[in-house]
């Protein structure tokens, strides 16, 4: 049998499980070829079946089961706790199509930008946040390719397929990516995200924000407002702290400013 001349464990293990596969390895040992995993194991689908948003959104449900996790798990890198006063530079690279990128295209930007930024900053210099996750559910249809497969498969009856993985659904003018670091690190960072925009699909742009870091607030308002004492830090972000409301949240207001903590 064609079995015992395949070397890899892997597959020998595989062909017991799928004989179907065992046609494809006779092909490539009648060639005089040697056998890997990837050349017996199908491939995933190329994302360009899926670029286009053409259905309603489908996420995961009850009655949508078995999907499988999605490949980005990581959405903040670098020095994520920083304080709002560390990094006042923010540059987004904001998506100029309407379209899905897949989970797998995400962790690849991801890795790419995290890998330049690491390497001509330092992992302490920067803060990036993944602005899109990937929730719409994407299905195929699997044919058979054994043979004697005709018999078995039906064809365009019940096509409804099987959740093949997770794809974020992008507006015109949405950011998919954020990076907030140093002035003097402006350069280093519209070039990560330069280099992040080959991982996807589609026309991208890069944007330097007129405003201070992840924050709401323009870089002016933001430092006659810090002056002010109007604005409490909250992590990477700030709270406002009005003029308006009850009389004890005045009073204690008063008492900040006065005697700070």
């Amino acid at each position: 049998d064609c079995v015992e001349y395949v070397t890899s464990c892997y597959t020998r293990r595989l062909l017991k499980k799928k004989p179907s596969l065992v046609f494809r390895v006779r092909h490539f040992i009648s060639r005089g070829r040697s056998v890997t995993e990837r050349e017996v194991t199908m491939g995933r689908r190329p994302a360009r079946c899926y670029r286009y948003c053409k259905n309603k959104p489908y996420p995961k449900s009850r009655f949508c089961r078995g999907v499988p996790d999605p490949k980005i798990r990581i959405f903040d890198l670098g020095k994520k706790k920083a304080r709002v006063e560390d990094f006042p530079l923010c540059v987004h690279l904001v998506s100029d199509e309407y379209e899905q990128l897949s989970s797998e295209a995400l962790e690849a930007g991801r890795i790419c930008a995290n890998k330049y930024m690491v390497k001509n900053c330092g992992k302490d210099q920067f803060h990036i946040r993944m602005r899109l996750h990937p929730f719409h559910v994407i299905r195929i249809n699997k044919m058979l390719s054994c043979a004697g497969a005709d018999r078995l498969q039906t064809g365009m009856r019940g096509a409804f397929g099987k959740p093949q993985g997770t794809v974020a659904r992008v507006r015109i003018g949405q950011p998919i990516m954020s990076v907030r670091s140093s002035d003097r690190y402006k350069a280093s960072v519209i070039e990560a995200l330069r280099r992040a925009k080959f991982k996807f699909p589609g026309r991208q742009k890069i944007y330097v924000s007129k405003k201070w870091g992840f924050t709401k607030y323009e870089r002016d308002v933001y430092e006659q407002l810090r002056n002010d004492g109007r604005l409490e830090n909250d992590g990477c972000n700030v709270k406002y702290r009005p003029e308006h409301g009850p009389l004890e949240i005045w009073k204690k207001n008063q008492h900040d400013f006065i005697i700070p903590a």
